[in-house]
């Protein structure tokens, strides 16, 4: 099967983010794949990996920098990748996003794409969404077990809600969007991370899509980013176990207002 994989590049997890100016400071940050975007990279490839054959093409949006991250999804096994990369998509939001990655998949061949339920990094869970919206495709999010039919031609996604299982049945192609627990993402090999400088990665920009820069603009500002308040020192409670929880009570009701 031919499958695309919606990936993007995010500030690595364990990275401690600095705010100055009301913006986040990106340099000395260190990038990586987003999480979620992994486990969907992951699956694309075991499905492949069962059927014997077909082709995984990442599609990722970001500026020249984005990709030393794509070379790291292909060491994972992906063959191919499409890079986004125009000034003119800097500055959008996730209505942007979802609008030129709508456009790059509208020039691609695929059975079915793949996806992060979100990003990590703003955790908007839009854009996959919107994406399916404008290509008229069906969309499961938040999957943790994705099976094919015999046929290719559905699929069956099963999806943890409120403390319980639904499982939903699509037709494809269709966009699904993977969560944890669909699959435990592999660390790339030596061999892979070689190979990887040799595969093809395409540079597509506004004009290749057929889309119009003006058209570009986000509809959401951004005015400033603060990081969250420091949080007040903890209280250490006197007494015996009897004298501490009556004081954690009349806490939790006269200064936390809690019950």
């Amino acid at each position: 099967m031919n499958l695309v994989v919606l990936i993007k590049r995010v500030p690595d997890t364990e990275t401690r983010i600095q705010i100055k100016e009301g913006k986040v400071v990106t340099d000395g940050i260190s990038w990586i794949i987003s999480p979620y975007d992994e486990y969907a990279v992951e699956e694309a490839l075991r499905i492949n990996e069962k059927l014997g054959g077909g082709k995984v093409t990442l599609l990722c949006l970001g500026p020249n920098d984005a990709k030393e991250t794509i070379r790291k999804g292909l060491a994972l096994g992906a063959d191919d990748a499409v890079h986004l990369n125009d000034p003119a998509f800097g500055n959008g939001d996730a209505t942007v996003t979802a609008k030129v990655l709508a456009a790059a998949l509208k020039k691609m061949q695929y059975d079915f794409v793949l996806a992060g339920k979100q990003a990590v990094d703003e955790d908007n869970a839009q854009v996959a969404v919107r994406v399916a919206e404008l290509l008229d495709l069906p969309h499961v999010n938040s999957v943790i077990k994705l099976e094919l039919a015999a046929d290719k031609q559905s699929a069956q996604c099963t999806r943890e809600v409120d403390g319980d299982r639904d499982v939903a049945t699509t037709t494809l192609p269709a966009i699904i969007t993977a969560q944890q627990g669909l699959n435990e993402p592999r660390y790339p090999s030596l061999k892979g991370i070689m190979g990887a400088k040799k595969k093809p990665i395409v540079d597509w920009k506004a004009a290749d899509l057929g889309l119009d820069p003006a058209t570009l603009s986000a509809k959401l500002e951004t005015v400033r980013v603060d990081p969250p308040p420091a949080r007040p020192p903890g209280k250490k409670l006197a007494g015996d176990a009897a004298t501490a929880a009556k004081e954690l009570v009349r806490l939790l009701r006269e200064e936390a207002k809690v019950i």
